[in-house]
């Protein structure tokens, strides 16, 4: 089975992060989770770049706030395609440094970039990567995006009685 890898620059990202471990342990997906720092720990960062794909991760979330250099600096090294979740911590302008930073990736090194602190649609869409090659994994996507349908159906029906 296919493993995601959810790192965050900070232990205070981690309640934000939360969302996407939530998410991915609905859908059966295993999670290595880590605090790896772009600006403390480079060394760390190197190496868990450089080799996440030798370790069974197939996709990596990373999440960061303030100057958010941790989601690009891993897709600059890695093979893997990485998802940024932005987060607001409590040094940023707002969110929108760390939405900028990870959003505007030169060319050659993509991140693909959630909302502010939005690692739950990073967690799906990791799976829903997962899921393009995996029919178990699909099928609970599948799944998941009907009972989504259901919800808004019922939520319609009641309102409308």
């Amino acid at each position: 089975m296919s493993k995601v890898a959810i790192v965050m620059g900070s232990v205070s990202d981690m309640p934000v992060m939360q969302e996407a471990i939530d998410i991915l342990k609905q859908f059966g997906i295993d999670t290595e989770v880590d605090i790896v720092s772009a600006h403390r720990t480079p060394e760390k960062l190197f190496d868990f770049s450089k080799n996440a794909h030798n370790k069974g991760i197939s996709v990596i979330i990373a999440g960061a706030g303030g100057a958010a250099h941790l989601p690009g600096m891993v897709a600059s090294m890695s093979p893997l395609p990485v998802i940024g979740v932005p987060v607001k911590s409590s040094n940023s302008i707002d969110g929108w440094d760390s939405v900028l930073s990870i959003l505007q990736m030169p060319g050659g090194v993509p991140v693909a970039t959630v909302a502010l602190n939005g690692a739950k649609n990073a967690g799906i869409l990791a799976a829903q990567i997962i899921g393009s090659s995996n029919k178990t994994v699909l099928d609970k996507i599948i799944n998941y995006k009907e009972g989504l349908k259901q919800a808004v159906l019922d939520a319609s029906a009641k309102l409308n009685k």
